[in-house]
């Protein structure tokens, strides 16, 4: 694996009028790993994405990406990445299938259905790939944008806060997407405000407040910034989401299995999978 950063950002400045949204912002993102940019509402997250992604330009600084300088190579940055916003952007009129087939078909790939299925295989649509996606849940919905994101197979995406109102068995969904995609050496910046998502998948987390990086390093680095906490031994309870996902998980799970021994008793359901 390369050791030139995928992202380099340094002394990235942004105002709007006498707001000062960056002030200052460095961080490097080394290729095929999930960098999360961690800061509450109004940090500075979401322009830092923009300026990246030539969207916006910054007042100062320098942003490299894919090796390629946003403001000098925008069209070139352009090719080498795919961006993912707080709201997915999926045409609910088609189905799950047909959005791949066209964005692969906008980008003149060819086999667009092969590309279309293959994702569809990768994200665990497959069984919905025919259906309209006005039907799909909230994590199924964000598992298509971010599939669609991957067409063209762009070494670098950003995902801005792509979990903002999932409920938990949807995060998880797009967490496991997520992961995946680090695996096959894709690079990922991921902007959030949830501290369980950064701790859950970034190899490295910067957190960003008021326009300026806090501190950047591991979770274990982070964690040793902070004296060790006392060793007390109680008993744990569940979490809310630790039994909302057990329930409901159990009960799908169940009504998988009912679906499943009715299909099969049925001439009529054999006779239409034939």
């Amino acid at each position: 694996m390369s050791t030139t950063p995928a992202i380099r950002i340094a002394g990235l400045v942004k105002s709007y009028g006498d707001l000062g949204v960056l002030r200052g912002v460095d961080f490097d993102v080394a290729p095929g790993s999930i960098f999360a940019l961690l800061g509450s509402n109004g940090a500075g997250k979401t322009t830092v994405v923009k300026i990246l992604s030539t969207l916006l330009k910054a007042d100062g600084g320098t942003a490299v990406v894919n090796g390629f300088d946003v403001v000098t190579q925008a069209a070139e940055v352009r090719q080498s990445i795919s961006l993912t916003g707080q709201f997915a952007a999926v045409d609910e009129i088609l189905t799950g299938r047909e959005n791949l087939v066209l964005i692969a078909k906008l980008r003149h790939l060819d086999t667009p259905g092969h590309i279309a299925d293959d994702l569809l295989a990768r994200f665990s649509l497959i069984d919905a790939g025919a259906r309209r996606v006005t039907t799909y849940s909230g994590g199924m919905r964000r598992r298509l944008d971010i599939a669609m994101s991957l067409i063209g197979n762009p070494p670098v995406i950003f995902l801005d806060e792509p979990t903002t109102g999932l409920d938990p068995q949807a995060r998880l969904e797009v967490w496991r997407a997520v992961r995946d995609l680090a695996h096959v050496g894709t690079t990922v910046l991921l902007t959030t405000q949830y501290l369980d998502e950064a701790e859950q998948l970034a190899d490295r987390i910067a957190i960003l407040h008021e326009g300026r990086i806090l501190v950047n390093g591991t979770l274990a680095e982070l964690k040793a910034l902070l004296p060790p906490a006392r060793v007390e031994y109680v008993e744990k309870q569940p979490s809310l989401e630790e039994v909302f996902l057990a329930l409901v998980g159990r009960r799908t799970g169940a009504e998988d299995s009912q679906n499943d021994t009715a299909a099969a008793r049925s001439p009529r359901t054999t006779e239409v999978e034939r």
